[in-house]
């Protein structure tokens, strides 16, 4: 590609991301309604589970239109931490806290990571990491997803799917899907049971997804 090519294809860039800007601000709010999320079967399988109500402060700081937070429990004596955080188009689609900040400001230090397949026939991958914290160490599964599509990994996946979003219509949000285990025998374990909760989970996220309204305000 000539400099020349180089200089206009940048400039069609910036004219896109202007239009989007200028897009978003002028056109009507959208209305939220996710209580279709809080539906999300409190028993999943042998896994029953308890809401953990989320302190006020943390609620406020995650800025989300809706947050879920539960203990699974199996019968067996494992655990399985869920959190799910969506936001609207009009609050991005998207979270500014995410578990590659969230552990370690929590004290957890991250001991490794990778990005995996948590279920290829639905196209699902996620971010997995390792993380300790006083001799403690978790499993921690999480990946996002929106309206189209199930499973975006990092914030390029979610640029690029929200700027479709837009060309292709005026909805772009997106929700944080995050699962932890302890790691009581080892990771192959803890990685398997979570595999297959965020599997199941999955297909019942995506048919709870949230309805979004033009604001009749």
């Amino acid at each position: 590609m000539t400099e020349k090519m180089q200089t206009i294809a940048i400039a069609i860039g910036l004219t896109v991301v202007a239009a989007f800007a200028w897009w978003a601000q002028v056109r009507p709010g959208l209305d939220v309604d996710a209580s279709a999320l809080a539906t999300l079967p409190r028993e999943i399988g042998k896994w029953q589970s308890v809401d953990i109500p989320l302190e006020d402060t943390v609620e406020a700081m995650l800025r989300a239109d809706f947050n879920l937070q539960r203990i699974y429990q199996h019968p067996l004596g494992h655990r399985v931490e869920l959190y799910v955080g969506y936001y609207g188009t009009d609050r991005g689609g998207r979270p500014e806290h995410t578990p590659w900040i969230c552990y370690p400001s929590g004290g957890w230090e991250i001991l490794s990571s990778q990005v995996l397949w948590v279920d290829e026939s639905q196209g699902i991958r996620a971010n997995e990491m390792t993380v300790e914290k006083g001799g403690e160490r978790h499993l921690v599964q999480f990946w996002y997803r929106s309206h189209r599509s199930p499973s975006l990994v990092n914030g390029l996946d979610q640029v690029l799917d929200r700027l479709v979003s837009h060309a292709t219509g005026r909805r772009a949000d997106g929700a944080l899907i995050r699962i932890s285990t302890p790691i009581a025998l080892d990771e192959v374990s803890a990685r398997t049971r979570l595999i297959a909760f965020g599997s199941t989970l999955e297909g019942l996220i995506g048919t709870r997804w949230p309805s979004e309204e033009p604001s009749r305000s």
